[in-house]
């Protein structure tokens, strides 16, 4: 992994009205010419994305948004683009024409920014048009991306905004102790990515490495041999959740075992609403609705895990017929109602702000919401065993047999 993903960098999101300067914005932060700058109103179709660093924040993502005020069918799907990448910023700007001031779109905006408790900053952009510049509040910003002003002061203050708490949260680092083992389980199967692991894998290792202990890398056959021969108890089994059923046979009871799907729940801030929903397949009957997410869009395999396992495992697991419906990527329903249940993945490509819209909309209109590693592994009636090193989540868990 040869640079930090979007879902473990801090998202920056640019709103507003069409021709307010939001591109022209993302270009003068960024130094490049990233962003297509028109003076036609709408240029911006989809949000444009851009990594970058901003010191002292590190890793960021800037979002340019499609104008809040586009009218029409098409206006308002690019509407919805703009709120969609507004779920997930952990800090957003609000650009405004200088020459034109504060209206109702922005006001809306506003009152987005702090329903979703979002950080944000207001840059009255295009202000070298201005024959005087007013005295800004806290949170205003008088710039120019004609002539540079105030650049340097926004990112500034984006750092000042944009620091999450949910950065911080660990993969698997705080289980372990210098010169632990840890044995990670990955197979190798058709919807492994050739020459190299999926990213929750990438990540442990490098969350073991922080913790200064040792990582053993193993296919799900190899396991039981290099228990057996290792000399020295390992600190804990991860493994891919599809390996459940032969990594808990394989695994001696007093070695902690879990899941790389299990671990991006916890660092998403989403496995104690996933322990809770786990238990609602029980109570699925015949063309119930399942909805089942995946956060990324890679290519189907024939036995693809959301499409296809996922679906085969829970009916055999309830034994009646179920009416699933997949969603991908950046996409989740607003209305939930229909469903009974919400089955997502890890969330290895969508970062905690995004996953905890999704947990806090799925519990609000009264849907069970779980995870694919928490589900695989309560049907496999194995959850208490996976739960171990999360001792907190254990009596939650035990709720869910009485």
């Amino acid at each position: 992994m040869n640079q930090t993903p979007s879902s473990e960098r801090v998202n920056i999101g640019i709103f507003g009205k069409r021709n307010a300067g939001k591109s022209s914005l993302l270009n003068a932060i960024s130094g490049q010419e990233h962003a297509v700058v028109s003076d036609v109103a709408g240029t911006t179709t989809d949000p444009v994305k851009k990594s970058m660093e901003i010191l002292p924040i590190g890793p960021v993502l800037l979002i340019d948004t499609p104008g809040i005020d586009d009218a029409g069918e098409l206006g308002e799907k690019r509407v919805e683009k703009a709120r969609q990448a507004l779920r997930r910023a952990d800090a957003a700007m609000l650009a405004v024409d200088a020459t034109q001031g504060i209206g109702p779109f922005e006001e809306e905006l506003i009152g987005l920014f702090e329903e979703y408790k979002t950080g944000y900053l207001i840059i009255y952009n295009k202000a070298d048009l201005l024959d005087k510049i007013p005295n800004p509040d806290g949170k205003e910003i008088y710039a120019s991306c004609k002539t540079g002003l105030n650049i340097n002061l926004i990112k500034e203050r984006l750092a000042e905004i944009a620091s999450s708490d949910d950065q911080k949260l660990m993969l698997v680092a705080d289980l372990l102790s210098p010169s632990d083992f840890a044995v990670l389980v990955t197979p190798i199967d058709k919807a492994a990515p050739k020459g190299r692991l999926i990213l929750p894998q990438q990540q442990v290792i490098r969350d073991v490495l922080e913790a200064d202990a040792v990582s053993i890398v193993v296919k799900e056959f190899e396991l039981r041999e290099l228990l057996d021969t290792l000399g020295k108890k390992p600190a804990i089994v991860i493994t891919d959740s599809q390996a459940f059923a032969k990594v808990s046979a394989d695994t001696p009871m007093d070695i902690p075992l879990t899941s790389f799907s299990i671990l991006m729940a916890r660092r998403k801030g989403f496995l104690d609403a996933a322990v809770a929903g786990a238990k609602a397949i029980d109570s699925l009957s015949d063309g119930s609705k399942v909805l089942v997410c995946e956060g990324c869009t890679h290519h189907r395999q024939c036995d693809d895990i959301g499409t296809v396992k996922i679906p085969r495992w829970m009916r055999q697991h309830t034994g009646v017929s179920l009416d699933f419906s997949f969603v991908s990527g950046e996409e989740f329903p607003d209305d939930l109602s229909s469903y009974e249940l919400v089955v997502h993945c890890g969330g290895c490509m969508l970062n905690a702000r995004e996953m905890k819209h999704r947990q806090r909309s799925a519990i609000s209109q009264n849907v069970p919401i779980t995870n694919y590693g928490v589900l695989i592994a309560y049907m496999q009636g194995i959850l208490s065993r996976c739960l171990t090193p999360f001792p907190h989540l254990l009596d939650k868990e035990a709720a869910l047999e009485d």
